[in-house]
């Protein structure tokens, strides 16, 4: 990273969805950062951005230019993982709030260049807390989101109607109604920290008290002889993400004075995620302190699948994976099923066979345009089947 002593760090932002416009609004009250470009692919005025329009861009050569380090937040994998790599030929340190991307194509990024997922959403908050929970002796069972809504097949209409009361794209809101989203996040904090799942899809523990549903992921982590990354579904608990961990016996009294309980299981949980507003502060720990907060592992071991909602037809076209009404995404490892095709890589993609609902879809079922994105996929896969001594299968 360039020496810019006594200067403002200039960060070039990439997406003008909510993040990248909340977090151009952040940084242009800062004293120790200036926003150089903001990368985006709408055409005209973004009437809501928030700081001046002449910071806009479509050139990500301009983008480079003139920035220190860049923030990718688009929620596009494929085009993302085109933008990170064309920052490091500029050598340009990246900050994602992008669990997508991170889950489809970091393992191959993280290869070629400084890439770390910052504070904010969910993985990044559990890392931090990780970070906090392991300084203090716990040793950590579960590592947990906590849902409050979950609907597999929601319809078009709900979709729309709840995108424009929210203020989220369609796209988004879909992909957090079907848990899609949810199971990016969990894989992405599983092969960041190295944890296992439990079965395809997480077992999602449905409980009205948030201590009692840690505790029971907690008592199958046990069991499973494994640490795990899973979630809760409870519409009583606050949103944000949990740890559910034991310690030492012989500290077990102290604990309790702390008001912690008599164990076992101890919950440690950050009630909140401020996203954008926690980008600052990533940015701040990767350029004075060279803080990987989180990325995907150098060879990971969980994917995201991509599972049937309905039933489809040969020949019709997928155009948009994550957020769509045809498919949605599963935790899945990739070991069990290395011929699935990651929901990141689902768009444009069309069908050579019919698919039945609840299916897992494959590289043999699909006719799927070249991507950097995909040659970066078939590149991590290499390494994956390599480390676990595979032959890639024609089905699952």
């Amino acid at each position: 990273m360039k020496s810019r002593i006594g200067k403002k760090l200039r960060i070039g932002i990439v997406g003008t969805g909510g993040i990248g416009r909340g977090l151009a609004k952040l940084i242009a009250r800062r004293e120790d950062m200036v926003i150089s470009k903001i990368l985006t692919r709408r055409a005209g005025e973004i009437s809501d951005l928030g700081v001046s329009q002449h910071l806009l861009t479509s050139s990500p050569e301009k983008v480079f230019d003139c920035s220190d380090l860049v923030v990718v937040s688009t929620g596009d994998p494929i085009y993302s993982t085109e933008i990170i790599d064309k920052a490091f030929v500029y050598g340009l340190p990246v900050v994602t709030m992008d669990a997508d991307t991170q889950v489809l194509t970091g393992s191959w990024l993280s290869k070629r260049g400084v890439i770390t997922e910052a504070n904010g959403d969910q993985p990044g908050c559990l890392a931090a807390l990780n970070k906090e929970v392991m300084q203090m002796g716990f040793k950590p069972l579960v590592y947990g989101n906590i849902k409050g809504f979950l609907n597999k097949k929601p319809s078009l209409e709900d979709m729309l109607f709840w995108a424009q009361k929210q203020g989220y794209s369609l796209s988004s809101v879909t992909s957090f109604t079907d848990g899609t989203k949810l199971q990016i996040e969990q894989a992405f904090i599983a092969n960041g920290l190295g944890l296992d799942i439990v079965k395809p899809g997480l077992v999602g523990y449905e409980t009205s008290d948030f201590e009692a549903g840690a505790f029971a992921l907690g008592e199958i982590a046990q069991k499973e002889n494994a640490i795990i990354s899973d979630y809760i579904i409870s519409k009583e608990s606050p949103p944000g993400v949990f740890i559910t961990a034991t310690h030492q016996e012989d500290l077990a009294e102290e604990l309790t004075t702390y008001k912690m309980g008599k164990g076992p299981f101890y919950l440690l949980y950050k009630p909140m995620h401020l996203c954008f507003f926690e980008i600052p502060n990533s940015i701040l720990n990767l350029v004075n302190h060279n803080e990987i907060l989180l990325d995907n592992g150098d060879v990971p071991s969980i994917s995201v699948g991509t599972i049937a909602k309905k039933k489809l037809t040969s020949g019709s076209v997928i155009d948009k994976g994550i957020g769509g009404m045809e498919v949605r995404g599963e935790a899945i490892k990739i070991a069990d099923c290395p011929n699935h095709v990651p929901i990141g890589l689902m768009s444009k993609v069309q069908l050579k066979r019919n698919i039945e609902e609840g299916e897992i879809i494959s590289f043999d079922d699909i006719d799927i345009p070249d991507s950097l994105a995909l040659k970066a996929w078939k590149s991590t896969l290499s390494e994956v089947v390599t480390k676990n001594r595979l032959g890639i299968k024609v089905s699952c």
